[in-house]
């Protein structure tokens, strides 16, 4: 049962269920979750808000006068497996085997799909956009990404032409996570970023759909209105709810160039935010790896080193981290061994970013497929000795090669 109480009522050991008041005004990333510590307490109180809602069924109800408050021991043994509020969080490290953290992936990107279509539906129609409504989704989309990097980053990368505008919202929002992570920014940060991430290219919903859908390159005046949406997206925010400065600004200034030669503003790099400069990045990389209706999605690897090669476009560290991030190739690359095989890439070993572990498949000396190998080159002789374009060689499973039956799962 669900109860409205003021601020001075709330004690450790109640659920809180929401909270009476914008996501700006108060210090937790979750508005859900089981009072354990005074300290969460004490920051709650001085958040100013009008008041709370609380879940009684999951926690304390409101103190009877006589009554002794729960101490944090007791609190946390009445619900376990209630998650703890942290203002500040680190993210835990990655703990999940790739094919494992898959499945979990696969429904965040049908969840995320579905949410933003609605959310660019409410906006279409003129009706304000709560930012706030989406902080489950990222919330679950970064507890993914810590739990292991490549997972959703490389799941969401495959789209169709039709769900693109939608998916590359969801793509960009875990690849904001793991970059954030790569740089070292606190947990709390990384969600914000991912935030920033899928709110981006909210302007799009402003968009013409003639222009938006179009099947083929765009003209120059299309182009000019397409460069509009930076603009809209920023309107669109403003006038909804829950959209923090950080978000506003990915959403402003992600099409800006670290040389000033970007959109809308030209703005030259000093007065580019660190996290519009991650903005840019991920949003060009998930671009440039998709298919869209005017041209199919470059190879994960190449597009790496395509982007490695655009001087003056993106910020040298925050791009650095960024291919950390990633790996140089990006899990579901096709790479060439020198044992003459194929193999597509399955995990990435941080320590060593040209070493990965892959899944061989082909040999070149017979022309003809192998039994499937996983094979960590970190503990190999064998190694890549390039990258190979997949439409080249027309192999039309490669994406169920590294990630099984979710590719069929997430849409």
């Amino acid at each position: 049962m669900l109860k409205k109480i003021p601020l001075d009522q709330v004690r450790v050991g109640m659920f809180l269920h929401a909270l009476d008041g914008p996501w700006i005004d108060h210090p937790f990333w979750k508005t859900r979750f089981l009072i354990r510590d005074p300290a969460d307490l004490a920051k709650l109180r001085e958040s100013g808000l009008a008041g709370v809602w609380i879940d009684v069924s999951k926690g304390q109800d409101v103190a009877p006068a006589s009554a002794t408050p729960p101490t944090p021991a007791t609190a946390a043994a009445a619900a376990p497996n209630e998650p703890r509020a942290v203002a500040a969080a680190a993210p835990p490290p990655a703990s999940a085997r790739l094919q494992d953290e898959l499945k979990q992936a696969a429904v965040l990107c049908r969840q995320g799909q579905e949410k933003v279509r609605s959310m660019f539906g409410e906006a279409r129609l003129g009706r304000a956009v709560d930012a706030e409504q989406c902080l489950p989704l990222v919330n679950d989309i970064a507890d993914s990404v810590f739990r292991n990097p490549g997972a959703l980053v490389s799941l969401a990368r495959l789209k169709t032409q039709d769900d693109y505008t939608y998916m590359h919202s969801v793509a960009v929002c875990a690849l904001m996570v793991a970059l954030g992570r790569e740089l070292g920014l606190p947990g709390t940060a990384c969600r914000e970023a991912g935030l920033a991430g899928l709110m981006h290219d909210l302007g799009k919903a402003a968009m013409p759909l003639d222009v938006l859908n179009k099947p083929g390159k765009l003209s120059a005046d299309e182009f000019d209105v397409m460069k509009q949406h930076p603009l809209r997206g920023h309107e669109i925010l403003v006038e909804g709810r829950g959209a923090t400065e950080v978000v506003l600004d990915v959403c402003l200034a992600h099409h800006e160039r670290f040389d000033g030669t970007g959109y809308p503003y030209q703005l030259p790099s000093d007065r580019i935010s660190q996290f519009a400069r991650m903005g840019a990045v991920c949003d060009v990389y998930d671009a440039v790896t998709s298919n869209r209706p005017y041209k199919a999605g470059w190879d994960p690897a190449a597009s790496i080193a395509a982007m490695a090669t655009w001087k003056g476009h993106f910020d040298p560290e925050v791009f650095k981290a960024f291919v950390k991030s990633l790996g140089i190739y990006p899990v579901g690359s096709l790479v060439k061994l020198q044992s003459g095989r194929l193999a597509v890439v399955t995990e990435q070993n941080p320590q060593n970013l040209v070493a990965p572990q892959v899944k061989v498949f082909f040999s070149l000396k017979s022309n003809m497929p192998v039994a499937v190998q996983v094979l960590d080159l970190a503990r190999s002789n064998d190694r890549i000795v390039s990258r190979e374009d997949p439409k080249a060689w027309g192999f039309p499973s490669l994406d169920e090669l590294w990630a099984g039956e979710a590719v069929h799962r997430r849409s």
